[in-house]
């Protein structure tokens, strides 16, 4: 057996087509050969720690990264977005060690429209999610992974292949509208009910003064002069940090509640990025959406986020929407048709108190 040496160039492009994408026309530092990296990394590793994810798929691209593009943050962020349309699922641990970890989301299927579908899940051992038998391509359009296929015989050909269709009503479920200062009252209540914390060693809170456009500068750990109820994350010794609520006076954690609190099986990440939103919208900040013209004129706007919304929020983002590549400065962005944004931006601004900003305008 004769063994072939490749530049750093040749095994990337491998890298990617092992990955089921087209090495022309991606590289294996874009979302999607991330999160086809990450699905895979699953597929032998789950159930799994989010934390063990994130450190293989590192693992494995770091050496190929020369420019150092990827970063531990972005790999986890790609994560965050795969457990929210349901790719995996997050689920407490009930083992010695408790905490969280990361299980393969079902083979399924949500209709985007007739003839558009969204596919999830993950299959174990790296098995594709869909044959040849489908007779339909996947399209690979940054996180998310979708077929077109006649909606005459989609339902027949899906099911075969072993995907089970998830009804809409039932992926597009979200908590009740609430103001954001009932949001924020919640937490203090619960914090009010919390015991005393003691100290939190790695404590890193979101930081409510600091601007909405910037999600990752917005995280720094408590400092003195601090006072006030905060979400935050702390370390944990097995997994991924855990999702909190702290209350902190002149910058010393006085009572915590880890995330989630309403639902045990949802991610914790949920909860606290709806009580980061309240708590923006209470302080006259409001998270915002930007709109932005396409090439397609009157037929299409781009919706850049400049902070993750949760995982509910999210699923209705995929459903109206077309994941496109992140404007400067957004964390996420969107192709939405025309017909969808009304609803679309009630429905933002009702369930999370985002404000609008249209392209060009000053926050």
């Amino acid at each position: 057996m004769s063994v072939i040496r490749l530049s750093g160039k040749e095994a990337a492009e491998r890298a990617v087509h092992a990955l089921g994408l087209d090495e022309k026309k991606t590289d294996l530092f874009s979302t999607e050969a991330i999160c086809a990296a990450l699905r895979r990394a699953a597929s032998f590793l789950c159930p799994a720690a989010p934390r063990q994810l994130v450190e293989a798929v590192l693992e494995a691209v770091t050496t190929l990264d020369e420019s150092s593009v990827i970063s531990r943050d972005l790999v986890a962020e790609q994560l965050d977005r795969l457990v929210s349309i349901g790719d995996l699922v997050e689920l407490p641990h009930q083992g010695q060690h408790g905490g969280r970890q990361l299980y393969l989301g079902p083979p399924s299927y949500v209709e985007k429209a007739p003839g558009h579908y969204l596919l999830l899940g993950v299959r174990p051992n790296g098995a594709s999610l869909i044959d040849e038998s489908v007779g339909a391509k996947i399209h690979y359009e940054s996180h998310a992974r979708s077929i077109e296929i006649s909606a005459e015989v989609a339902a027949v050909r899906l099911r075969a292949a072993g995907l089970h269709k998830i009804d809409r009503s039932h992926w597009l479920k979200r908590p009740r509208l609430e103001s954001a200062p009932a949001v924020v009252d919640v937490m203090h209540q619960w914090l009010d009910r919390a015991a005393e914390s003691g100290d939190i060693a790695g404590l890193r809170i979101i930081d409510p003064e600091t601007s909405v456009r910037y999600y990752r500068g917005r995280w720094r750990p408590p400092a003195e002069g601090d006072s006030g109820d905060f979400v935050g994350r702390r370390p944990q010794a097995y997994g991924a940090d855990l999702w909190c609520l702290v209350r902190v006076r002149n910058g010393v954690p006085s009572a915590l509640v880890d995330l989630p609190v309403d639902d045990a099986a949802a991610p914790g990440c949920d909860e606290a990025w709806r009580l980061q939103a309240a708590i923006d919208a209470v302080a006259g900040r409001p998270q915002l959406l930007r709109l932005r013209s396409t090439a397609e004129g009157d037929r299409s706007r781009v919706l850049d986020m400049f902070g993750p919304v949760p995982g509910w929020a999210q699923r209705y983002l995929e459903l109206v929407g077309i994941p496109v590549s992140r404007a400067r400065g957004a964390l996420i962005s969107y192709r939405v048709p025309m017909s969808a944004i009304v609803e679309l931006l009630a429905f933002f601004a009702d369930m999370l108190w985002m404000g609008i900003r249209q392209e060009g305008e000053a926050a």
